[in-house]
């Protein structure tokens, strides 16, 4: 074990001078510094203090706030990859399957499609060693797969002519934040936006370029499942829609209040907007709904948002490692608090009380959610009456769809049979599903999807996975057959081909935001 106490010490001193403004501060510094010395020069046994330190900052996140955390070295830069928009790799999104890497798509443009390597293919090596049946983790293929910008790695591909090897130069791969962006109907733009990254905002107007012909006459975002990500580009988007000078955000900190105001450069200023949410919806989410639904810019339709109103700034310890410290609140326009209720230290009840929002009906019924009359906000611009107390409640309830989820529908999607048949059966018809647009995919599967839900249903009986009856079978059908068109089309066009299919056939939500577009003049009259 290494000697670390004089380094320990030496830390401690620099801290010192960082800490001179509290005496308090001071004091401590010393105290640990003295304790970890004693401990590395006096203690019977051998300890490893590195791990101590890890263990000790993260228990004293603990008592904070629930957002507050500590991140080892080791475990910072996967934790901001999501958000830095890139990472160097080859450029596949995969699936463990049967202890086996499959891939699920590959990165437009990447080296991995440079090469070759298509949705479906089984790499069995890396560089000659043998990764499939060995219990692999998502760990271990991060490290086989990503490196430096330039470096090579040799893979060895299943496919159904046998074992072929690919050399990939690995490159610089994309984090896409902006998952799908269509027009449903003409002139009405859908953009599924699933973290706000560095990127996201210029990912947003590249694909309002390239997809979008004519200036929107509405548009529908898509925050469900988004958690979040860098305050400065949600407020960024929500300026796209806002007029001069009014207020997106306010931030409340131990030492300071600042306000976030729109330029008025936006360029989608009027015009009908709708924003999916949902219970997974937080943070930079929160943010750009709770502005524009302040100011009676946008219809909200959903469920209730996660309520995570909390502001964290990443800071860098010397060894690597760091800490993301909440150090403000935020407040919408109207001066709702979006947090929802917690007390320092008790982090688990925090997450299980937003966990049970389920099991007491919030998810299926607007009116099992009471709040008293004091967190009653009004809206900026028409005065209507909106909620703080915790997340974002829609103008729109839309409950949770559980059409079709019974223990077959269940057992085929969470035990991965349906993802497994998918790969199989696009790799087995890859010419026929060469398509490039959406109407010649739905010409082209409509004569297959028939074969291929029996093909289902037959694979998972060979893994001993049957519907209890015709009843159940029948039931989940509609569900099955359209999740694995959206996957089949996945393979095809890519997330947009995904989203397209789910999205028309069985999204209630997605059909009510369109309902609000289709009736805008309405939308703030009545509860459509």
């Amino acid at each position: 074990m290494k000697r670390v106490g004089l380094t320990l010490l030496m830390l401690a001193v620099s801290s010192l001078a960082l800490y001179a403004q509290s005496a308090s501060s001071v004091r401590n510094a010393e105290k640990i510094a003295r304790a970890l010395y004693l401990i590395e020069t006096c203690y019977l046994d051998t300890v490893d203090v590195d791990k101590a330190i890890d263990r000790m900052l993260d228990r004293l996140m603990q008592d904070l706030d629930p957002h507050s955390t500590y991140m080892p070295k080791e475990s910072v830069g996967a934790l901001n990859e999501p958000l830095d928009g890139t990472f160097e790799g080859v450029g596949i999104e995969y699936a463990i399957i049967s202890d086996t890497l499959t891939v699920q798509s590959v990165v437009a443009g990447g080296p991995a499609e440079a090469v070759g390597l298509r949705a479906g293919d089984k790499i069995v090596a890396v560089d000659g060693e043998t990764i499939a049946g060995v219990g692999l983790t998502n760990d271990g293929v991060r490290s086989l797969l990503r490196g430096p910008k330039g470096s090579k790695v040799v893979v060895s591909v299943l496919r159904r002519d046998g074992v072929q090897n690919f050399t990939i130069r690995r490159d610089r791969i994309p984090i896409e934040s902006v998952e799908a962006v269509y027009e449903p109907e003409p002139g009405i733009v859908y953009m599924k936006i699933t973290r706000f990254a560095r990127e996201t905002v210029d990912e947003v107007i590249e694909a309002l370029r390239k997809q979008v012909k004519h200036r929107p006459h509405g548009m529908i975002l898509d925050l469900r499942g988004n958690g979040g990500g860098f305050m400065h580009v949600a407020l960024a988007l929500a300026d796209l829609f806002l007029e001069k000078d009014q207020l997106i955000v306010r931030t409340e900190g131990r030492d300071f209040e600042r306000e976030e105001r729109a330029t008025g450069l936006g360029v989608f200023r009027s015009g009908p907007v709708v924003v999916l949410v949902d219970e997974s919806s937080a943070s930079a989410s929160e943010i750009l709904a709770g502005a524009l639904q302040d100011w009676d810019r946008a219809v909200i339709v959903g469920r209730r948002t996660f309520g995570k109103g909390l502001v964290q700034q990443q800071y860098m310890l010397p060894d690597g490692s760091g800490i993301r410290l909440t150090v403000a609140r935020y407040h919408t326009p109207s001066g709702r608090v979006v947090q929802s209720p917690y007390e320092p230290g008790h982090r688990t009840d925090y997450y299980r009380a937003l966990q049970e929002r389920y099991g007491h009906g919030e998810s299926f019924s607007r009116d099992s959610i009471s709040l008293p009359d004091s967190l009653a906000y009004k809206t900026l611009r028409l005065g209507r009456t909106v909620y703080g107390g915790g997340g974002i409640l829609p103008d729109v309830f839309v409950p949770y769809d559980t059409t079709g989820v019974n223990r077959f529908a269940v057992q085929v999607i969470g035990q991965g049979l349906l993802t497994e048949y998918v790969n199989d059966y696009i790799d087995r018809n890859r010419e026929r599903l060469a398509v490039r647009d959406l109407d010649a995919f739905d010409a082209v599967y409509a004569e297959m999807e028939e074969g291929a839900y029996a093909g289902l249903l037959a694979y998972c009986a060979e893994k001993d996975v049957t519907p209890q009856d015709g009843q159940e079978a029948a039931d989940c059908e509609f569900l099955l057959k359209t999740r694995l068109k959206a996957l089949v089309s996945r393979s095809a066009l890519g997330t947009t081909g995904y989203w397209r299919v789910l999205n028309r056939a069985a999204d209630p939500e997605f059909q009510r935001a369109l309902e609000v577009v289709r009736n805008w003049d309405k939308a703030f009259v009545t509860e459509l």
